[in-house]
C-alpha cells in the first residue's frame, strides 16, 4: 500500500504519526512494515535484513548513535577515530536561519539539516549569485518544524531527541561535476557489501549498484531505486576506504559507512544505521537474506521496547498560564 498516495500532505502525515506516538514500537513497526513490504515481519525469528533493522530500532540504544545521525556532532566522532582527514571543509553550523551570513559563503556550497536523512533537506548551491535569497531563507524556516522526523516516522530512535540545526559545508564534485556516493554496509565492524551511487540529485530516485567487497557489481537491484546503467569503475585507493569504513563501524552489531572519493582523496559522508527505514524490497528477494544472515541481533541489548507515553502537564500558578510540559517514557514488555 502506498499510503503517501492516500494521505498527499506531508505535513498532515507527520500530524497523524505524532498523534500515534502512544502506540508501541513493536506494533506501529509491524503495521509499517505491513504496509510498505505486503506481508507481516517475523520478530520473533527474523530472518530478513529489512526485519532485523526493524529490531535494531527497538532494541539497541547506544548513547553514541545520538551523536552519530547528528551531521554536525559525527564529526567529533570521526576525529575521535583519527580521521579528521577525511572531513569536509566546514562552513558553519546555524540553530536558525537569520543567523546565516550569506555574504561570507563561497559560490558553491551545500546546506542541510543536521538530522536530515536519505537525501531529505538538502539545498545545493552551483552559483550564489542566480539564488533567490529570500526564497531560500523561506524554505530553510519551513526546516525548522521538521523536529526528529526520523524518529518520528520511521521509530529510529537514534533520531529521537536531536537536535535540529542547518550545516553548510564545501560543495564536492570531480573534473566532471559529479560526486558519487559509496556506502558500506558493515556488520561488527566488517564491510560485506556496499551500494555505489553515481550523481546522486537530492530528493531524486538514484541510479544504484550493488558490489561485493572486490567491487565486483552484483545482479542485485534496490526496487525503490533505478537500476544502473553502466559498471563504475573501482575507485582509487579503495582498500583505504574499505579500512576506514572498518574503524568507523567497530563499535556497532551494524551501520552503513557513506564515503566519497575526488580522484583519490577520500571524504567522509554520514553514518546510518537504518537504511531505507527497513522499507524496501531486493531484486532477487533472495539477498534481503543474505544481508539478513550477516546481521546478528541475539545479542542486542540497550533498553526494550518503548512506549511513547506524550504528557503536556499544565501547571496552574497566579498567572493561570501553562507552566510546563514534559515527555515521559515507560518501558513495555
Amino acid at each position: 500500500m502506498n499510503y503517501k498516495s492516500i494521505v498527499k500532505d506531508q505535513q498532515l502525515r507527520f500530524r497523524i504519526l505524532r498523534l500515534l506516538q502512544w502506540v508501541p514500537d513493536s506494533v506501529m513497526l509491524r503495521v509499517q512494515y505491513r504496509m510498505k513490504l505486503g506481508f507481516w515481519p517475523n520478530f520473533k525469528s527474523p530472518t530478513r535484513f529489512t526485519e532485523k533493522l526493524q529490531l535494531y530500532k527497538m532494541k539497541y540504544h547506544n548513547p553514541v548513535m545520538h551523536q552519530c545521525v547528528d551531521k554536525y556532532e559525527v564529526r567529533k566522532f570521526v576525529e575521535s577515530k583519527g580521521l579528521g582527514n577525511i572531513l569536509n571543509e566546514l562552513y558553519g553550523v546555524y540553530d536558525k536561519p537569520e543567523e546565516i551570513d550569506f555574504d561570507t559563503l563561497p559560490d558553491k556550497f551545500v546546506m542541510k539539516t543536521t538530522t536530515g536523512g536519505g537525501g531529505q533537506n538538502v539545498i545545493v548551491i552551483t552559483d550564489k549569485s542566480s539564488c533567490n535569497l529570500d526564497e531560500l531563507r523561506s524554505k530553510l524556516t519551513l526546516w525548522e518544524g521538521d523536529n526528529n522526523l526520523g524518529a518520528l516516522a520511521g521509530r529510529e530512535w537514534a533520531y529521537e531527541d536531536c537536535k535540529p540545526r542547518i550545516i553548510i559545508e564545501k560543495y564536492l564534485d570531480n573534473n566532471a561535476g559529479k560526486l558519487t556516493d559509496y556506502k558500506l554496509f558493515c556488520f561488527n565492524g566488517e564491510p560485506k557489501f556496499l551500494y555505489v551511487v553515481p550523481d546522486r540529485k537530492p530528493g531524486e530516485y538514484a541510479y544504484l549498484g550493488v558490489y561485493d567487497m572486490e567491487f565486483n557489481e552484483l545482479p542485485v537491484y534496490r526496487c525503490d531505486e533505478r537500476k544502473p546503467h553502466q559498471v563504475e569503475p573501482k575507485p582509487q585507493n579503495y582498500e583505504e576506504m574499505v579500512e576506514i569504513a572498518r574503524k568507523l563501524s567497530a563499535d556497532f552489531p551494524h551501520v552503513r559507512v557513506d564515503l566519497y572519493n575526488i580522484d583519490g582523496r577520500i571524504y567522509f559522508g554520514e553514518l546510518t544505521f537504518y537504511d531505507g527505514s527497513g522499507y524496501f524490497h531486493y531484486d532477487p528477494d533472495s539477498f534481503d537474506l543474505e544481508v539478513g544472515s550477516y546481521f546478528d541481533v541475539t545479542k542486542l541489548t540497550g533498553g526494550g521496547y518503548f512506549v511513547r507515553l506524550r504528557i503536556d502537564v499544565y501547571c496552574l500558578r497566579n498567572s493561570n498560564t501553562p507552566a510546563a510540559a514534559f515527555t515521559g517514557r515507560r518501558l513495555a514488555a
